[in-house]
């Protein structure tokens, strides 16, 4: 593993804990139906080559969200360089429907 593949393992390991910890210290708010909602991290496929990698991501979130807009909402960040995945705020029913619906890594 050459050095900038070492440090770009190191950046993506930060933003990990960063975010667990921020969920872990009580970051999630209460759902519509008294469902606390958390930031999830999610690992997909990459995009075929030339498709854009922010809306690919949002285009997955909707199609389990409902609507494009509700995407934009949860979406908190999208992961392009060294994974292929997004952070979102998620309630427990919505990133089950996320798993059970979508080929995710």
């Amino acid at each position: 593993m050459s050095t900038r593949q070492h440090a770009a393992a190191a950046a993506f390991l930060l933003v990990v804990l960063f975010i667990a910890s921020t969920a872990a210290a009580g970051g999630g708010r209460e759902g519509k139906h008294g469902q606390t909602s958390g930031v999830y991290m999610v690992m997909v496929k990459p995009p075929a080559q030339g498709v854009d990698c922010d809306a690919y991501h949002l285009h997955i979130l909707a199609a389990v969200l409902g609507s494009e807009e509700r995407a934009k909402k949860a979406m908190v960040y999208s992961y392009t360089t060294v994974v292929s995945g997004f952070a979102a705020k998620l309630t427990p029913a919505q990133l089950a429907a996320l798993q059970s619906e979508l080929p995710l890594l």
